[in-house]
């Protein structure tokens, strides 16, 4: 019998290490209820349902995101951040969840849609326009814009303040007669119609109610029509984890940018 037992061992067939842990699985699901649901049902139609799922298939594609075999910019974002255990226990709690209709969704975490950002009634006169980004693949070109608080402290080289905000114009392009964006005389590509803005904002205590999973410190962004209307319903969750990674400059993609602009106009 004891020979028996020893082999069993031996070969990982007396079961697992240690049993995944589905309370500590459900605390931090939190972070992903944004997108997925308090209880597993996602909030859109293109998110999938996660309460009911094996939880063997759920950790494997935690696994490979983590890895980045698996790509998709939010994923890869959060699922970074976590550890075997931690992904074990997410998927424990998950399959133990009942399962959802094909149709069904669920709300945003309130706290991820609280419209903290307003259009800034000084734009543009108060702010510098210190880059501009071309993206061809989406017909696009963005002009980014920063307002004082921000520009001083990029002169100083130091990260963004309390009061700090960033804002952007998208454009879509002008295009050929072949439907190709037409390249201007500076190199990037022409902007006709003003599609949207979008804006990310700090200002103290804005990142408390935050999943430290998602949060980007105390930034907090906002997308509005050409309008100045602000879009309501927003998932930040998508804005937050796709800045996540960038802690090193203070979650700004472009803060090498606004600080060489910074630089040049001193």
């Amino acid at each position: 019998m004891k020979k028996i037992l020893l082999l069993m061992f031996s070969f990982g067939l007396a079961g697992p290490a240690g049993a995944a842990d589905i309370t500590a699985g459900k605390e931090l699901a939190g972070a992903c209820a944004a997108c997925h649901g308090e209880n597993g049902i996602s909030v859109s139609d293109d998110i999938p349902n996660l309460a009911g799922q094996k939880a063997k298939y759920l950790a494997a594609q935690l696994r490979a995101f983590r890895q980045s075999e698996r790509k998709n910019t939010l994923m890869n974002a959060i699922a970074e951040q976590l550890d075997d255990a931690e992904i074990d226990n997410a998927a424990a709690y998950f399959s133990s969840l009942p399962g959802g209709t094909g149709t069904a969704t669920s709300s945003l975490l309130p706290q991820l849609d609280a419209d903290k950002v307003g259009f800034p009634a000084d734009f543009p006169t108060a702010f510098t326009r210190y880059t501009t980004i071309d993206f061809p693949k989406r017909g696009q070109v963005r002009h980014y814009w920063a307002n004082e608080t921000a520009m001083e402290a990029a002169r100083k080289g130091d990260l963004l303040p309390d009061g700090a905000l960033l804002f952007v114009e998208i454009f879509k392009a002008k295009l050929d007669g072949n439907g190709k964006p037409i390249e201007g005389s500076d190199g990037h590509i022409e902007a006709d119609q003003l599609a949207a803005y979008t804006a990310m904002e700090k200002q103290a205590g804005w990142g408390d109610a935050v999943p430290e999973i998602l949060r980007n410190g105390d930034w907090s962004y906002a997308v509005f029509s050409s309008d100045k209307t602000l879009k309501t319903g927003v998932n930040e969750a998508k804005c937050l984890a796709c800045h996540k990674p960038e802690v090193a400059v203070d979650y700004v993609f472009t803060l090498p940018d606004l600080q060489k602009k910074a630089r040049q106009d001193q």
